[in-house]
This record gives C-alpha cells, sequence and structure tokens, in this order.
C-alpha cells in the first residue's frame, strides 16, 4: 500500500553561490526519508528553487534544515535579483500530492512556520489554503513592496505577520509558508532583448489582464544571456497547460517580430500538464524524465 507523499517546493533568494545553494541542498539531502528531486539555480533572479518529496514528517524536518541553513547562507543585504522577493526563504510551499487532505499540508505550513518565525526570530506569512487572512491568498499581495518595503509595512497593522515578531531583521527579510495544489513554473525565452516585449507578451497571457485562465506571467530580463523572458506560473494545469501557454506565448511574441529561444520547468510537472506534446513542441528539447512529477508517485 502506497505511503502518504508531500512535497515541498521552496524558492530561496540565491541563484548565484553555488556553494550556497549545494549547501542548502546538501541539509535536505541529510534528511532520510526525502527525496530532493530537482534544484533549479537561476543567476538573473538570483534566485533557487528546491523541490523535495517525502513522508510527512521526513519532509517537515527537511524544510526545517533547509530554512536554518538558508539563514546562515543568505545575507538578503547583499541581494539583488530580477524576481520579487520578500526575504532569504522567499516562500515555502507544501504540496499534498498521495493520501494527504489538503487541511494536512496546512497543518504542517503553519507548524513550519510557526518553527521558523520562533527559532529564527523573523516575520512569517501564511498564504496559500494556510492564509488566515483573505487578503494573504496570493504571494503577490504579501510580498507587495518587496524586501525594501518589508520594514515599513511592518510598522501598520496590514503588515503584521501571522508568526514571529514584527521586526525587520535585514540579514533575512520576511518569509511566506503555505499550501495550495500543483503548480507547473515554467518559463519561456525570447530570442530578443525587448523587455517592453516581454512584458507586452506577459500581459496579454496572463489570467489578471484577460488571458489564460490560471495563467499567472511577468515579463523579466536574462541580462546573463542577453534575452528577455516571459515567466510563468500555471495554477492549474487542467485549466491551462504547457502547451497552451506556449502556444500562446509563441503567437503573441510572433505578432511583434520574436521568435522562442526555448523554454525552461521549474522544478517538476505531471505528464498530463503537457497535454499530449511532445517536450521538444514546447522548447524542453532537453528534458529530463526525472522531471516528471509522475515518476515520483509510482
Amino acid at each position: 500500500m502506497a505511503s502518504p507523499l508531500l512535497e515541498c517546493v521552496p524558492n530561496v533568494s540565491e541563484g548565484r553561490d553555488l556553494g550556497a545553494v549545494g549547501a542548502v541542498g546538501g541539509a535536505v539531502r541529510g534528511v532520510p526519508g526525502v527525496t530532493l528531486a530537482d534544484v533549479h539555480a537561476d543567476p538573473d533572479h538570483h534566485r533557487s528553487v528546491f523541490t523535495f518529496l517525502g513522508a510527512p514528517q521526513a519532509v517537515e524536518e527537511a524544510a526545517l534544515a533547509l530554512a536554518a541553513a538558508v539563514f546562515a547562507r543568505v545575507d538578503m543585504r547583499e541581494h539583488r535579483g530580477m524576481h520579487p522577493r520578500l526575504g532569504a526563504l522567499d516562500v515555502m510551499p507544501f504540496v499534498p500530492l498521495r493520501d494527504l487532505a489538503m487541511a494536512d499540508a496546512v497543518g504542517i505550513a503553519r507548524r513550519v512556520g510557526r518553527a521558523i518565525a520562533a527559532v529564527h526570530t523573523l516575520p512569517v506569512y501564511f498564504y496559500g489554503a494556510a492564509a488566515t487572512r483573505a487578503e494573504r491568498k496570493t504571494v503577490g499581495e504579501i510580498r507587495r513592496g518587496e524586501y525594501e518595503g518589508l520594514a515599513e509595512r511592518l510598522n501598520t497593522p496590514a503588515g503584521w505577520p501571522d508568526a514571529g515578531p514584527a521586526v525587520f531583521v535585514p540579514r533575512r527579510g520576511g518569509a511566506m509558508v503555505g499550501a495550495r495544489d500543483i503548480l507547473v513554473a515554467y518559463n519561456v525565452w525570447l530570442d530578443s532583448r525587448d523587455l517592453g516585449a516581454a512584458r507586452d507578451v506577459a500581459r496579454a497571457v496572463r489570467e489578471s489582464s484577460g488571458g489564460l485562465p490560471a495563467v499567472q506571467a511577468l515579463g523579466l530580463p536574462l541580462e546573463r544571456r542577453g534575452l528577455v523572458q516571459v515567466s510563468m506560473n500555471l495554477l492549474d494545469h487542467r485549466r491551462t497547460g504547457i502547451a497552451g501557454a506556449y502556444d500562446a506565448v509563441a503567437e503573441q511574441a510572433a505578432r511583434r517580430g520574436i521568435t522562442i529561444k526555448r523554454a525552461e520547468l521549474v522544478g517538476l510537472a505531471p505528464r498530463a500538464a503537457f497535454e499530449g506534446r511532445a517536450p521538444e513542441t514546447v522548447g524542453l528539447s532537453d528534458l529530463a524524465d526525472t522531471k516528471y512529477l509522475d515518476a515520483y508517485l509510482a
């Protein structure tokens, strides 16, 4: 009989110091019963995404070990990156995959969030299904003003954290801990340096601007690669999958005379998210089998 399986996908504000990234990953690998399935380090975003899975208790232990490693190695006073962020441990979502209810993931998220806040003395906000306030369902709302605006926000009731002190610690910033369903993080690189065009394409495809359902999108520069990117979160691959997102970006880019360079998958995705398409048809010609979430559910 299959045992309960929980996923955790922390986003850490470090993507350039590979020694630090390795130390954070090593903290997860050091916990028995946990599989570190993927590490995606991006120097332009200055951000790394860690994906690990296992039994709930083991994943909870690994999440706390990861947090300790992050706060030991990452100093937000030195951080400059392209991706919005609130702190060194920016977001830490828990995803119930097998024989777990969302309520189970919520309980774990809140317990881990309170422990991180207490041990490391920083403000922690609960989001997604773990949110305790309606206005904190999305990370965008919590992250408003980002790290640079956190000290001021902590001085207002709207900015008071769900756990930990309402105190700004410059080295650590704040953290967001939550529970959610499976999310596919998928980026399309445009063969262009035109950031305005990337932002226009992102605006055209994201749901909040009247685009594709369950899609969040940003246009971001990839300065080290001399390109721009449409960075997307596919919040429900059953409503909009990877193929639909790729085709929409390609169509909008073509209207502006821009072609697609390639795409990248951050973390894992279910095979069903490809909507029957081969990876090479959505810009993922070098996709490894280990990037399919299904491989860990067997």
